[in-house]
């Protein structure tokens, strides 16, 4: 399948194919299932600095847990929680910020306040402005499967449910006036799928290429991780994680949304170097 066109996120131009980006989580809510939450602004902010200078290429900034059985939380406290950090970080930072939101009125004042992307897992089904916000912002957006779980009983083929379910939400969102080529596609890792289906998804990550679309792959910490190797705690799973961003890499994914940005970036180093070959110089300029 041929590789998408390079993008444009904020200020910087995203090149696919020609190496893994890393997103980094910076999760701004206190019950974070991987324990990493910041509340308080200024650490938020200082967490976000670290991310960026330990390799992130983009920052995924998230004010509600989207773990399985997360309380609600009120539009104003998810703003409360998000906009400040948003804002200082757009001003500081040469790297693109992300907004992890489902809902439009989020969306729209994080995008004015400084981020470049929404990342929305519910795929513009848990808010129905959020596709408009989204076509009128003109920035680009993440779509992810299994969040809420699709309607129906999941059927034999995995990745024919998957592949299917993303393919309509890219025609639903390009039929709202987003450009297909501002659209990423997430096969949802953890999110309405058994351990077993999640290793699954793994193996055949290349067969979301059909869809011609920049892959995003997020497997970090996750539970899947913790049950194979035996219980860990989220704290503990990032050898695990290593493991699947470098099955995921040479899946084809695009861009790996991680917490270890250190660790991980160096993960997908040295797969890139394996996968896409290495000259002797540095793997990424």
């Amino acid at each position: 399948m041929p590789v998408p066109p390079p993008l444009r996120i904020g200020r910087r131009v995203f090149v696919w194919g020609a190496r893994t980006y890393i997103m980094g989580v910076l999760n701004v809510s206190p019950d974070s299932f991987a324990g990493d939450g910041v509340a308080d602004p200024e650490a938020a902010c200082a967490r976000g600095r670290a991310l960026a200078a330990e390799g992130a290429d983009i920052l995924d900034v998230g004010g509600v847990s989207t773990r399985p059985g997360a309380p609600p939380v009120p539009l104003e406290q998810e703003l409360a929680r998000v906009l400040p950090v948003v804002r200082r970080l757009a001003g500081e930072l040469d790297i693109p910020l992300s907004v992890d939101t489902t809902r439009a009125e989020v969306a729209r004042q994080a995008v004015e306040a400084g981020a470049a992307l929404v990342n929305d897992v519910s795929a513009l089904r848990a808010d129905p402005a959020m596709a408009d916000v989204v076509a009128a912002a003109g920035v680009p957006v993440v779509l992810m499967h299994g969040y809420p779980p699709p309607a129906g009983a999941p059927g034999d083929d995995l990745m024919a449910e998957v592949v299917g379910f993303l393919r309509e939400r890219v025609q639903f969102a390009v039929g709202r006036g987003i450009s297909e080529s501002r659209i990423l596609v997430d096969p949802g890792f953890g999110f309405g799928k058994t351990a077993e289906r999640n290793l699954e998804l793994l193996r055949r990550l290349g067969e979301l290429r059909v869809l011609g679309r920049p892959v995003v792959v997020g497997t970090s910490r996750k539970g899947t991780i913790g049950r194979v190797l035996g219980g860990l705690a989220p704290g503990e799973r990032d050898e695990g994680t290593a493991a699947t961003v470098a099955v995921a890499i040479v899946g084809g994914a695009d861009v790996v949304r991680v917490h270890n940005v250190r660790a991980m970036s160096r993960v997908a180093r040295m797969t890139d170097a394996i996968v896409r070959g290495w000259s002797g110089g540095p793997a990424v300029a």
